[in-house]
């Protein structure tokens, strides 16, 4: 290759390939990079700026025991599809040593090959990560009766106890097939994925081969570390095939926002680099225990290395409600909305007493168990015996404060909690019992394919995240109709079976005339009855026995239709279409 492809202006920056990112999630597809010769002089070498090259003298090498180590830049290399790929040496805490002998000339410093057999043993817990290759099948949200294409992904994971193995939940979301690799290995062993935690992001395999779990010692969980503790990422990221190590410190910890599970959880943000193919990978202390899981990473303009790790708590509570009840259960919420007390004015106001502090309830979810004993305007004061500040903080540990949500997360699905409110000037007391959240608009419908209803070429279909994901784009909270993003983040479910219907397209034919234009518009009522949920409206028209189907909907538009022309039209529209059958299997039973 030409010196015209190393060489580049004075302060200008080369450009960085970026990966495309799923809901801000990085699942990456593995990619190899060229091989340099190591007679031929590095490209780097070839255009290091202005001047001439310098010439490497006798024992020029700062460190006479270890030969001389190739240029620290990143050098880039054509392929021959004209793409680019950035190839980076680097040298970390992990990196082997040797001792080799040198000998010199008046011109250059060769070394004699590394032999290998004087390589230092790595930390062995490195040798229970193991690259995870997944296979996906998404559904078509948008076409429901169909799949899409699959497409693969590799990924991390750690062998723990009990012949179990953790990676994201992302990794293996929508799986058709899942194997995995283990380190220094040439065999790929077919997993079977046990439990699928979304909200936490962490799923559960295991092999069945017991060839796999030959010579690996599992890996161990440290405690929770605290700020500035060193951490080492381990994972199998994109640049290569063997394992990576990067390191870094804990910079944050706190509450974050899991953007594949769509709720708030205990989290560590840390400075090591977590790329495409990390997510899954363990995070391990200076003892080299693990302390959380690599999974998501923030990507913007205005920021550098800041990743984010799921902490043991988290991956304790994930492993224990699978161990005490056989499958992933959740994590429960209290089932309210609350707002701050720190206005003076407005403490006084709800006979909140100089010495008292707490959270103001604004609305409580109406399937939640606390909307039978909760009022709104209750101040609630502690949670199980802790007090809550009036910004709705608790003591964490020492010299740190974090949100009271976290104590929630803290329980299991069915357990109890003490809560202390303050109601009219009086403190009660009530033990509620937990659960999981109930979404009018769910972020994961957990590997179900999609529901939907064909009446007169009318698709009627109910809105999850992954369905105003599909057709809108990632960018869904900026692009889809205000009424159904005011759904999404603020309405709440009145009942356990409550559903957002919507007419999610029109499949043209003689019968609809006039209502092609009909997108993603809410179902409300059905010859006068409510829509609860697609279940019953489909179950409304397939026994109405009335002259006209008139559904009534969002923006005070109707459509009606004549009963026996639509049904009839029904049949000649799905063989249109080549679609199998008119409802989804689980509208059948």
């Amino acid at each position: 290759m030409g010196d015209t492809l190393t060489k580049r202006k004075r302060g200008r920056k080369p450009k960085i390939p970026t990966t495309e990112t799923a809901n801000d999630v990085v699942i990456s597809v593995p990619t190899t990079e060229p091989t340099a010769d190591p007679n031929s002089p590095s490209p780097s070498s070839r255009a290091r700026g202005r001047g001439r090259p310098r010439k490497i003298k006798k024992h020029d090498n700062p460190r006479p025991n270890i030969a001389a180590s190739p240029e620290r830049r990143g050098s880039r290399h054509a392929e021959p599809n004209g793409d680019f790929i950035h190839a980076t040496m680097t040298t970390t805490a992990a990196t082997i040593a040797t001792t080799t002998t040198t000998t010199t000339t008046s011109d250059a410093v060769v070394s004699e090959p590394v032999k290998w057999e004087t390589v230092v043993k790595v930390v062995p817990s490195m040798d229970a990560v193991v690259k995870v290759f997944c296979v996906h099948t998404e559904p078509n949200f948008s076409l429901m009766w169909q799949r899409k294409r699959q497409y693969s992904s590799s990924s991390s994971g750690f062998i723990i106890g009990g012949r179990r193995v953790l990676t994201n939940a992302h990794s293996v979301e929508h799986h058709t097939q899942v194997k995995l690799k283990k380190r220094g290995s040439d065999t790929k062993y077919l997993a079977t994925v046990l439990a699928i935690g979304t909200e936490c992001d962490i799923a559960m395999l295991t092999v069945s081969d017991d060839e796999f779990w030959e010579g690996v010692s599992p890996v161990e969980f440290g405690d929770l570390p605290a700020l500035q503790d060193a951490v080492t990422v381990v994972g199998y990221p994109i640049g290569g095939d063997t394992i990576s190590v990067t390191s870094g410190v804990v910079s944050r910890i706190e509450i974050l926002s899991y953007v594949h599970g769509s709720t708030e959880l205990l989290g560590l943000q840390i400075d090591a680099a977590i790329n495409s193919g990390n997510s899954g990978g363990p995070a391990f202390n200076d003892k080299g225990n693990c302390v959380g899981i690599a999974f998501q990473s923030l990507k913007h303009e205005d920021v550098e290395n800041i990743g984010y790790v799921i902490p043991t708590p988290v991956i304790e509570h994930f492993i224990k409600d699978y161990e005490k009840n056989g499958a992933y259960t959740g994590f429960p919420i209290l089932g309210v909305e609350w707002q701050k007390m720190e206005n003076p004015d407005l403490r006084i106001a709800t006979g909140m007493g100089p010495d008292q502090k707490g959270v103001r309830i604004r609305r409580i979810e109406p399937t939640a168990p606390e909307s039978q004993v909760l009022k709104p305007s209750d101040v609630i004061l502690s949670f199980d015996g802790i007090n809550i500040a009036n910004d709705g903080t608790v003591p964490f540990r020492q010299g740190e404060r974090i949100g009271f949500s976290y104590l929630v997360s803290q329980k299991y699905t069915g357990d109890y909690a003490l809560v202390k409110v303050l109601r009219d000037s009086n403190i009660l007391e009530f033990n509620i019992g937990l659960a999981t959240h109930k979404r009018l608009i769910p972020a994961h419908i957990r590997g179900k394919p999609p529901s939907y209803y064909i009446i007169a070429g009318f698709v009627f279909t109910t809105v999850s995240v992954p369905y105003l994901r599909s057709e809108y784009g990632k960018d869904y909270e900026f692009d889809a109709p205000v009424k159904l993003l005011d759904k999404h983040l603020h309405a709440m479910a009145e009942s356990v079976d409550e559903q957002l219907v919507v007419v999610s397209q029109v499949l043209v034919a003689d019968i609809n005339i006039g209502y092609e234009d009909l997108v993603n518009t809410q179902v409300l009522a059905f010859n006068g009855k409510p829509v609860k949920n697609l279940k019953s409206l489909a179950s409304m028209v397939e026994s109405c026995e009335d002259e006209y189907l008139k559904f009534e909907l969002e923006y005070q538009q109707i459509v009606v239709l004549q009963s026996k022309t639509a049904k009839a039209a029904t049949l000649d529209i799905l063989a249109t279409h080549c679609i199998p059958s008119a409802m989804s299997d689980d509208l059948k039973t």
